[in-house]
């Protein structure tokens, strides 16, 4: 049996009640697989036993008043997965779904993710199950104080710089940078994501889904097609949604979709970027209000999906930008779109597609994208952000965004060329797997067994 098969099969053991974590474990692990079983210094360095473990993980209560003087409790972590490239970097998470299973997932595919832009950070990731949907700004900003009373004794700009996540915003941000400061009088910008005229940096919130659409330009001109003209579906309508949207209009793309928890938009002359703004970065409403500035789209509410399915993935598409949450594409969706004639599945989120769904695309052999790849503008973008604070100098949009497309061409570059070194030049999740890894790997043995 191979290395990574038995740790594999060990893990799968001792951490069977962490089902999305194993989900991303499995994913490495195996397609790594041809990399550690012909080298034996992997396995004599014990560096997949290492890997798979946490540096440390802390967990805490958050008490908080809402605006009724109730106290309200909360359960918050920070996963501090791998330093071994640089201060831990990740996000932070609110919402009711978060837990130590998903946090560790999240900051294992952050220490690939954070390997393959470049550049000198480590992997983290951290959050509550605190949902900010429905609460006002006191008790957001209640709540956040209280969090990080607790979380700035393990956060700093050399040690670990969070950002933000689903459920954190620039408000969120905003209030934990603000209370940071109180405790500490510090401004060393130890979250990014700021606003821009106190430490933010221009081109963030666009990172993202701009670094994603990058990415996949790369992937079809990488096999002779352009996504010029092309129908895209993008599932989701958060930060990283709307900013693919904005970008797939601006290279000449036709996004026809859009998504929330009830439903999804699909919008055949082109989803409108000025008014999906509008619904979901100032009023905070669902897409039925969307639908309501724009009678000419279509609403689809997620009670008529077929059991077991998302719907939108049955909108005819040339490319995919799964761009919501984790599995949130499955092996039935993936032939949906596979029969409809979907070309090129670029994920968004982190781990969109599950098990299955990744199973289908790579025997598809479509272009098909692992999200630590494709969706690493955000914390690239981050690092630059915290470099500008660093320097205490303010780069334009324009040398952001210009340094953004070159970091995700480089990972383009290296995930298909490490897939063609492997002999399988279309699996660019083996392809991202391996190059983040070594990258890691031997940063850890050159650090020793620590």
């Amino acid at each position: 049996m191979s290395y990574a098969q038995r740790v594999m099969d060990r893990l799968s053991v001792i951490k069977a009640g962490e089902p999305e974590f194993l989900q991303a474990a499995r994913e490495v692990l195996l397609t790594i697989a041809p990399l550690v079983d012909k080298d034996p210094k992997y396995e004599k360095h014990g560096i997949l036993e290492r890997m798979v473990e946490p540096d440390r993980s802390i967990n805490f209560r958050v008490t908080w008043l809402d605006d009724k003087n109730q106290v309200q409790v909360n359960r918050a972590w920070r996963v501090q997965f791998n330093e071994a490239l640089g201060p831990y970097k990740g996000g932070m998470r609110f919402h009711p779904s978060v837990n130590l299973s998903v946090l560790k997932f999240l900051g294992f595919e952050q220490t690939f993710k954070n390997s393959l832009t470049g550049l000198a950070i480590g992997g983290a990731k951290g959050g509550s199950d605190f949902d900010p949907k429905g609460k006002s700004d006191a008790e957001v900003m209640r709540f956040c104080q209280t969090l990080m009373t607790e979380l700035f004794k393990y956060v700093g700009p050399t040690m670990d710089v969070p950002a933000g996540d689903i459920g954190v915003g620039g408000r969120e941000i905003g209030f934990m940078v603000g209370q940071y400061k109180r405790i500490t009088s510090l401004h060393d910008g130890v979250l990014t994501g700021k606003g821009v005229v106190w430490g933010g940096s221009l081109a963030r919130t666009q990172a993202t889904g701009y670094g994603a659409v990058y990415f996949a330009q790369n992937m079809m001109e990488g096999v002779g097609k352009t996504l010029e003209g092309k129908k895209c579906v993008v599932s989701g309508s958060g930060n990283v949604a709307i900013y693919a949207i904005e970008k797939l209009h601006q290279i000449g793309a036709k996004p026809i979709t859009c998504s929330d928890s009830k439903g999804y938009i699909y919008d055949e002359a082109g989803v409108d970027v000025k008014i999906l703004k509008q619904v979901k970065e100032v009023e905070r409403a669902r897409l039925t209000r969307y639908q309501e500035l724009r009678p000419s789209a279509k609403y689809v509410a997620a009670d008529s999906y077929p059991k077991g399915r998302n719907g939108i993935w049955d909108v005819p598409c040339d490319v995919a930008f799964p761009a919501a949450t984790q599995n949130e594409l499955n092996g039935a969706d993936a032939a949906a779109l596979l029969k409809n004639g979907c070309q090129c599945v670029c994920e968004c989120a982190n781990m969109p597609c599950d098990e299955a769904a990744m199973e289908a695309f790579l025997k598809a052999k479509i272009c098909y994208s692992p999200g630590k790849a494709s969706n690493a503008g955000g914390v690239a973008t981050s690092q630059l952000e915290m470099a500008q604070n660093a320097s205490m100098v303010k780069w334009t949009f324009d040398e952001v965004d210009k340094k953004l497309h070159g970091i995700m061409k480089d990972i383009y570059t290296a995930a298909a060329e490490t897939a063609k070194e492997f002999g399988d030049p279309t699996n660019l999740v083996m392809g991202a797997n391996i190059a983040g890894f070594k990258k890691v790997a031997s940063a850890m043995i050159d650090l020793g067994a620590i």
